[in-house]
């Protein structure tokens, strides 16, 4: 039976969980049309084609990161942000392994929507790591060193690429203590994050 009340928000939460079961890359308009029991031209009517498909689940995708991570922050400061923003971090990439392979290039720089919504979970970050007495021209060398430990991670993770029968929690906190002990905390933490970081 074709699905009724298709809206553009409607297909596309259909696209970021059809993702995340069976991989971003499988995300096509007609596998899509198929879950939905409707004609693949019908779906043009909500999204502009393959490429729009995929840009509103990246966009989705980053927007609840985002929110994921600011949420962790909140009222914390120093070394207990840093590690609530990894744990968090983590999680949303093994809940939502499509949706978070959905985010991993960067948008077009005339894609002025995506630019600022790409931008969300680094000043998430960034508000994090003003915890710590890092100059202002290493931040962006040290999110990156970050944006690399945590997604090495857990890309392995999220593909099975551990495989060995030792804890991996235990091996993520080893990831999250080692990053900690490069960095040293300002006196006061820098302040608890906000709501509006």
């Amino acid at each position: 039976m074709p699905r009724a009340g298709l809206t553009p928000s409607v297909v596309t939460a259909d696209a970021a969980a059809f993702a995340d079961e069976h991989g971003f890359e499988a995300l096509t308009l007609a596998a899509l049309a198929k879950r939905l029991g409707v004609a693949t031209p019908s779906l043009y009517k909500h999204v502009d084609g393959l490429d729009g498909l995929r840009r509103a689940v990246s966009l989705l995708a980053v927007a609840e990161l985002a929110e994921r991570l600011q949420a962790s922050a909140v009222g914390r400061s120093g070394p207990e942000a840093l590690r609530a923003v990894f744990a968090s971090y983590r999680r949303y990439a093994l809940e939502h392994p499509g949706r978070y392979s959905s985010i991993q290039r960067s948008p077009s720089p005339s894609d002025t929507e995506a630019q600022r919504l790409f931008a969300r979970p680094v000043e998430v970050i960034t508000a994090v790591l003003r915890g710590f007495a890092i100059p202002d021209e290493r931040m962006v060398h040290t999110i990156r060193a970050l944006r690399s430990a945590l997604h090495g991670f857990v890309d392995l993770e999220t593909r099975g690429g551990f495989g060995l029968p030792e804890d991996v929690d235990a091996s993520f906190a080893l990831l999250t203590d080692g990053f900690l002990r490069q960095l040293e905390p300002v006196p006061d933490g820098g302040g608890p994050i906000g709501t509006g970081a």
